[in-house]
Order: structure tokens, then sequence, then C-alpha cells
């Protein structure tokens, strides 16, 4: 095989699109974030093309005992009274940085082929620690787009992310603004522990704002309940711990 190779799927007519990216990342943020917005708007999604590189890892899914070739997905998604939408997926980033500049480059590829002109990264940001509030926080490729996300509720913040966007996400922006594409990083806040399902529901949140879709979140929030379960039993776990470690006292003895 090729380093890259492209299978045309299908080729719908699509008005105005945005291209949406969800790979794996921190906390499975955006991965969660596009697979779910797949989930809910499964009848009016079509795939149209199948990207396979030789950055993916040396393997194979297998589905009900069928292997396939590991590769990105990319389905078209019509939705009345909302802005088209081309949204990529899949389980694997590359393995190494030639590998994200090909894939980038490919994503691109395919947005021009289609008349994208805004594209969307999605991802997660780690805060280190487990938290209740889900901010959004945002980077785009020009100051003038700052303000209407901020109206949506994104945040835009001096020093974040610290050591800036890694992986095809960063990739997107910085070849995106040099191919005339509006490109925006949209970041979940999130633990980096766990895979993270209340984080994607907040940039799923912020692109509904955005691009005017409706879905349902039911699945997402019962991901999130089951999570919940989870951070429980950890902080249980921690709490016992704690109480489990001797106290000077306790290391004294007399001999």
């Amino acid at each position: 095989m090729d380093e890259l190779a492209i299978e045309v799927v299908a080729d719908p007519d699509l008005e105005d699109p945005v291209l949406i990216e969800g790979l794996p990342g921190v906390g499975h943020v955006g991965a969660l974030a596009a697979d779910h917005l797949l989930e809910e708007l499964d009848e009016q999604a079509t795939l149209v093309r199948r990207i396979y590189s030789r950055a993916f890892p040396p393997q194979v899914s297998v589905e009900d005992g069928v292997a396939s070739l590991t590769h990105t997905e990319v389905h078209a998604v019509s939705v009345p009274d909302a802005r088209d939408m081309l949204v990529f997926t899949g389980d694997h980033q590359a393995q190494h940085g030639d590998g994200h500049y090909t894939l980038a480059s490919a994503f691109l590829d395919v947005a021009d082929e289609f008349d994208v002109s805004e594209c969307y990264a999605l991802g997660g940001v780690p805060t280190g620690e487990l938290i209740d509030e889900y901010d959004v926080i945002g980077a785009v490729t020009d100051a003038s787009m700052i303000d209407p996300l901020e109206d949506v509720g994104v945040e835009f913040r001096p020093d974040e992310p610290a050591g800036g966007i890694v992986g095809i996400s960063g990739l997107l922006l910085g070849l995106g603004v040099q191919r005339g594409f509006e490109a925006t990083c949209l970041m979940g806040e999130t633990s980096g522990y766990l895979v993270d399902p209340k984080s994607a529901r907040a940039l799923l949140l912020v692109l509904e704002s955005l691009l005017g879709f409706e879905i349902s979140y039911e699945s997402l929030d019962d991901r999130a309940d089951d999570l919940e379960d989870v951070i429980g039993k950890i902080q249980e776990m921690e709490s016992q711990a704690a109480m489990d470690v001797p106290s000077d006292d306790d290391l004294r003895y007399i001999g």
C-alpha cells in the first residue's frame, strides 16, 4: 500500500459544509463527541470516504469476526435547518510526526473536494484533577473568530493550552490557515485520567449552538453516570488507603 490511500465511497452534494474532526486524544473527548454526533444523526449521515495510511498502527479492526485495515472514516451529514457537516472519525491518530502532517493534509484535501471553508477540531485539555464544571477552551486561526465563539460559551485563556496543541487537531489549524480555511480547535476540560463523556457533551453543546443541529444526550449521559460510579469507587479506595497509612506513633517500638 502507498503511504496514503483515499477510497471514494460516495459524493453527495453538500451546501457550505464544515469539517468536524474527532480522533482519539486526551480523555477520548473529541472521538466521543464525533462518534456520538454520528450515532444520533445516523439517518442523515452518509459514508463518503475511507482514508488509509501507513502512519496508522500496523493492525486491523475486527467486528463480528470480520477484519478491516485501520482507517479514518468521513461521513457527510445533512440536517434540515443546520449547517452541513463532514465528520472525520477513527480509532487512531498517526504514530509519528510525518504521519500527522500527511493525514492533516489528506483531511484538508477531502475538505477541499466538498468546498469546506470552516474546520472544527475537537479534543480535550487535561486539568490533572477530577472536575465538576466542564469548560470549553478555544483556539482559532484569526482573532476575528473569537467573539462569536465567546458568545456561545467558549473560553480563550492567555496561557492555555500550555505547550500548544499537538497531533491532527493542531495541524488542522496550522496547515488549514495556510490553505485558506478558518479553523477552530474546541477543547473540553477533562482530568486526563479517564474517558470523559461529560467533556464530550460540553463540546457538542457548543457545536449545537454554532451549527444549528439538535441531538439527544441520553446515551452519553448514561456513560457519564457509569463514570461517576467508577470515580466514586476510586475516591473510596483513596480514602481507605489514606486511613490505613500508619501514624508516627504506630511506627514507634520499644526494644
